[in-house]
């Protein structure tokens, strides 16, 4: 899976005019005009996410570097493991080094910590997916992180489905409508492409939701034994996606109740970036 260049352009544009500014003015002051090699290493164990993004960053910067990718996206590492090279003008690299980083240290920590959901759940018939909870400005980056990390991406914006949750329920509630009518409303009103999800906190709304005619059923916050009843009398009329306090500690434990997939924000909110660095040689090019 690769982003098109044209996504990404401007996410790095930005990144790159709020770190520098008017210009990087230690550089200039004290870095001679000369060529450099930098290697960038990884520190600690992990999958690999964001590789191109780096080079497009130093490519932005300066399009004289040369960089030569080492190791692909989704590949796992290991502390010490070189996955790039940048040769050119130390200053440029100098200059671009932090960005760079950011963006690899970001993507990849996500791409490590979803692998190990997924990892969790081996063996067992369920998708790892995300959710919206993304940094602003980067979610078209963070989701292919996930993809990286062997999960599977949901709705991208709201645009991509229709999920009914329990803030929509409750004003159209309000005013009379069942289950059904609201189901069948939105059926109405969107393209038959279009998938309809319901967030429902009971097994006795799943079983409703179900029978109103959604496709995919957000079990929200339910304890395991309500996720086994909601896959009991749901039976198999939808999709069934477990969500809310999902962990590492618990994801198999859900995974075995039947789910179809297990979706958690902590896959892009929480991850902790991976130590990467970027080690400088003057002269080696």
């Amino acid at each position: 899976m690769k982003i098109p260049k044209v996504l990404v352009q401007e996410i790095i544009a930005r990144a790159l005019e709020e770190d520098l500014g008017w210009g990087d003015i230690t550089t200039r002051a004290l870095i001679p005009q000369c060529q450099a090699k930098g290697s960038v290493l990884v520190k600690e164990a992990g999958v690999l996410a964001g590789i191109h993004i780096l080079e497009q960053v130093f490519h932005s910067v300066d399009e004289n570097i040369q960089v030569q990718v080492l190791v692909e996206d989704g590949a796992k590492v290991r502390s010490g493991d070189v996955v790039a090279i940048a040769k050119g003008s130390a200053s440029s690299i100098l200059s671009a080094e932090r960005v760079a980083l950011n963006f690899l240290q970001r993507l990849s920590g996500i791409a490590t910590l979803t692998s190990r959901y997924v990892e969790a759940v081996k063996g067992l018939p369920v998708r790892i997916a995300d959710t919206r909870k993304t940094t602003p400005g980067l979610r078209v980056l963070e989701k292919y992180a996930v993809r990286m990390g062997g999960g599977f991406n949901h709705r991208q914006s709201l645009s991509d489905g229709v999920i009914i949750k329990d803030n929509h329920l409750a004003i159209l509630r309000s005013s009379g409508q069942s289950m059904r009518e609201i189901v069948a409303k939105a059926r109405e009103s969107v393209p038959h492409t279009v998938k309809i999800e319901v967030e429902v906190e009971t097994v006795e709304e799943a079983v409703a939701a179900a029978e109103a005619g959604a496709d995919v059923l957000m079990l929200d916050n339910m304890s395991l034994e309500e996720m086994r009843g909601a896959v009991r009398g749901v039976a198999g009329r939808a999709l069934l996606e477990a969500s809310g306090g999902v962990t590492l500690e618990n994801v198999r434990r859900i995974a075995e109740t039947g789910v179809d997939i297990i979706s958690s924000g902590a896959l892009t909110h929480s991850a902790k970036a991976l130590d990467i660095s970027l080690e400088l040689e003057r002269g080696a090019v």
